[in-house]
């Protein structure tokens, strides 16, 4: 058998479902072909020797901005994936907003296909949009393999006519329903669009502009009080629901207890929000500007005192790249500034960093989050998200004690900021593999920058 093996991973680590058990990996035809102890390698066979090192499933990030086409120039498929690809993610999630035009038709998932085929690194779904005057289009979206529909609930932001709308309550409620009767998944940015839009205008009008008013235009009951009223409207029509980048605590729980109730609801939260305070927005700048903003310190420790708890369903960057000038020129206040974070290359690195070394909060938790639990949220289940026997062989070696201080020339996003850089971090990917190939090493960088495919997804299940 050993001929048979393209790649083994040997001594490792392998982080499996529950539990964590040193052995090798053998995998043959891009898939995960054996798992035990003293695998021989043939004279042919890739060998990687991962002693000391934990073998992770590949991150699965279900929420990055691309931003193709025609916004490429912010971030496109090949600088993004590369990035993620060095932070040991192997399948990720576009978004479909940023482009123009936005993902909210068959043309323009087609287009938005066409610009990341063969300019991928690392495998990926695609999400549908909803916005108002699209719900004739959503049916033919999910027949075409999208992952599920983005919705706003307050102002994207964003250029040009045809840039992504929010919904107003008709257009959520009638989608929901649209969405329940094909059986798809609607994502939702949650914040009240009313009570945002007059508590910044009162803002600006009163010469209010730095990073402590930016967040208080956008306190935590703008995100509950959204949280409430798409929990409703999802209970009546049925819809599944996935809240994205949730920032407060009582929001998780608000999710949690509509789950509890037999609601079909996930929430997601971000590293930033874990790992970045109001403190540090006001310190760095807009580059650590997001909405919802960052909280307190002790917002953030209520979030991490969920996520120990179970209740919150996954990990996702957020990655909203933008060119330094929307975020860095002079003369912008905190309010002008694009309010996005880049941050898919670090997301593995930061929840190890912290979660693991620092909190020592169970590895196995921390992949589920990354991994696991997308995998099976998102109709991956069957193919990605775990070390089994059968799966993709999409993996990441991680050394749990290589410390370094993350550079802005160790990026590899199109524009090299990030509240990240310059953040001390405790351990390091060392290799990245999608689909048996091995797509990045730390010393090599990325290695294959073009075969990543499109994951269509059909009625839940997998279009193979």
């Amino acid at each position: 058998m050993s001929d048979s093996y393209e790649l083994v991973i040997k001594n490792g680590l392998a982080v499996l479902p529950g539990e964590v058990v040193k052995l090798d990996i053998g995998i043959a035809d891009g898939k995960i072909a054996a798992l035990e102890a003293g695998i021989e390698a043939g004279p042919d066979t890739t060998v990687i020797d991962a002693e000391g090192q934990y073998v992770l499933p590949g991150m699965i990030d279900m929420h990055v901005h691309f931003n193709e086409p025609s916004f490429g120039h912010w971030e496109g498929f090949s600088t993004g994936s590369a990035s993620l690809a060095a932070g040991g993610c192997t399948t990720y999630a576009d978004m479909p907003l940023n482009g123009n035009p936005p993902t909210v038709n068959l043309p323009a998932l087609g287009l938005k296909a066409e610009m990341a085929a063969g300019h991928s690194a690392v495998d990926y779904v695609l999400w549908g949009g909803l916005v108002p005057g699209n719900l004739d289009n959503l049916e033919e979206l999910w027949s075409a393999g999208v992952t599920g529909f983005k919705a706003f609930i307050s102002n994207p932001g964003g250029e040009g006519e045809g840039r992504f709308r929010e919904v107003d309550d008709q257009t959520l409620y009638q989608g929901m329903k649209k969405i329940a009767s094909l059986g798809g998944i609607l994502a939702l940015h949650a914040e009240s669009d009313e009570m945002t839009a007059v508590l910044a205008a009162e803002a600006v009008r009163s010469g209010q502009t730095g990073a402590r008013d930016f967040a208080a235009s956008r306190p935590a009951q703008a995100e509950l009080e959204a949280v409430a009223r798409a929990l409703l409207y999802g209970e009546r029509t049925g819809c599944r629901l996935h809240f994205v980048h949730i920032s407060t605590a009582a929001a998780i729980d608000m999710i949690h207890e509509a789950k509890l109730r037999g609601q079909d609801v996930s929430a997601e939260t971000c590293p930033h929000y874990l790992i970045l305070t109001e403190d540090d927005m006001e310190e760095m700048g807009p580059v650590a500007k997001c909405a919802p903003p960052l909280r307190s310190a002790e917002e953030r420790e209520k979030l991490w005192n969920t996520l120990a708890e179970g209740k919150i369903d996954l990990i996702a960057s957020d990655h909203s790249p933008c060119p330094p000038e929307l975020k860095l020129a002079s003369g912008l206040t905190f309010f002008d500034a694009w309010g996005g974070i880049s941050g898919a290359q670090s997301s593995m690195e930061l929840m190890f960093h912290e979660g693991v070394n620092k909190r020592k909060l169970p590895v196995t938790l921390i992949s589920r989050l990354l991994s696991g639990l997308p995998a099976e949220r998102f109709g991956l289940s069957g193919r990605k998200g775990s070390i089994a026997l059968g799966m993709d062989a999409d993996l990441a070696v991680l050394h749990p004690d290589m410390a370094y201080t993350l550079a802005a020339s160790d990026l590899l996003y199109r524009h090299k900021h990030s509240p990240y850089a310059g953040m001390n971090l405790s351990c390091r990917v060392t290799s990245t593999i999608c689909r048996g190939n091995l797509v990045y090493t730390r010393e090599q960088g990325v290695i294959s920058p073009e075969g990543g495919q499109w994951i269509k997804i059909g009625e839940g299940q997998l279009v193979l």
